[in-house]
């Protein structure tokens, strides 16, 4: 079978596949309604297969249209970063890393192997953002992401994993509450609080929405704020309750009145791990950040 598709084929399919529509996905192209079509007749030609099923509602992908959406990303990702890659270059950056991490990686674990590896490697540059972790195992999958830091249980049989840390969720009161002195507790039972949450792009905010809905119960969000540091100054002034990592209370706890419960509920104990697509196919200032991220786990005794 001989398949001839160019770029703006597949930016075409992608876009159309977004809409679900085909005059809005020519128009994101920059295409008229008929050469759009007529690229995509010509592609099913290529093919031998249908890519689209249409209906008066719109248009959605047959199973072969869905395969090559799901490639063409990844393609259209890898040009994306190779066009970054080269700009850098230009500029006398020699590499560029993407990573995404869950929130406590982001904010507890990270900074000082980030600082670290950066001045050892004044030549790269690192794009770091948070996201959910079955976000970041689609990301890494599809090629959006170098590396990614999820935590708890996600399917990742298709990327190569390594162990990093584990940290777990608990509830953190102001000193004096009622709940204080308590050995434990459920998340349910915190859900008659007030709660301080983070703010709503954060990953562990949506986490928790997330457990509100399997539960059917609302989160009484008081107030959102911008870190874990916030979140601790409002819990030890009684605005409300947080549900926060346990190593980022107990490090605020040195210096707050503020009290300590841990969660009974299975999720809340998490174990982190670091994943990549192949690892031996990384750039070598890739792997050096996952072999520095794995050597600061083991320090602590955490890998």
């Amino acid at each position: 079978m001989s398949v001839h598709f160019d770029l703006v084929d597949l930016r075409l399919l992608v876009r159309v596949a977004e809409a679900n529509n085909l005059t809005r996905g020519a128009e994101a192209s920059h295409l008229s309604l008929p050469a759009a079509s007529t690229r995509i007749k010509n592609l099913e030609e290529s093919v031998g297969a249908k890519l689209l099923y249409r209906t008066s509602q719109g248009v959605t992908l047959t199973p072969p249209g869905q395969a090559f959406v799901h490639h063409a990303r990844q393609i259209l990702g890898q040009i994306e970063h190779l066009s970054g890659d080269l700009q850098e270059y230009a500029k006398g950056i020699k590499g560029h890393l993407r990573v995404f991490a869950n929130t406590t990686a982001l904010g507890e674990f990270l900074p000082p192997v980030l600082r670290a590896y950066l001045l050892s490697h004044p030549d790269v540059n690192i794009d770091l953002r948070e996201r959910l972790s079955h976000d970041i195992v689609r990301a890494v999958t599809e090629g959006q992401t170098d590396i990614g830091i999820v935590a708890g249980h996600v399917r990742t049989e298709n990327l190569e994993v390594l162990p990093y840390r584990q940290d777990r969720l608990v509830l953190v009161l102001p000193q004096g509450h009622a709940l204080a002195e308590a050995g434990s507790i459920d998340f349910e039972q915190s859900l008659e609080l007030d709660h301080i949450g983070l703010h709503e792009t954060s990953a562990i905010h949506a986490f928790l929405r997330q457990v509100c809905d399997t539960l059917h119960k609302p989160l009484r969000l008081r107030i959102q704020v911008g870190n874990f540091e916030a979140a601790c100054r409002m819990i030890e002034a009684a605005v409300g309750v947080g549900v926060l990592p346990e190593s980022a209370a107990r490090r605020h706890a040195q210096t707050m009145a503020i009290r300590i419960v841990p969660l009974r509920d299975p999720w809340a104990v998490r174990a982190m791990c670091i994943c990549v697509r192949k690892l031996d196919a990384l750039p070598s200032f890739a792997r050096d950040l996952v072999d520095l991220l794995v050597a600061d786990a083991r320090a602590t005794g955490q890998a």
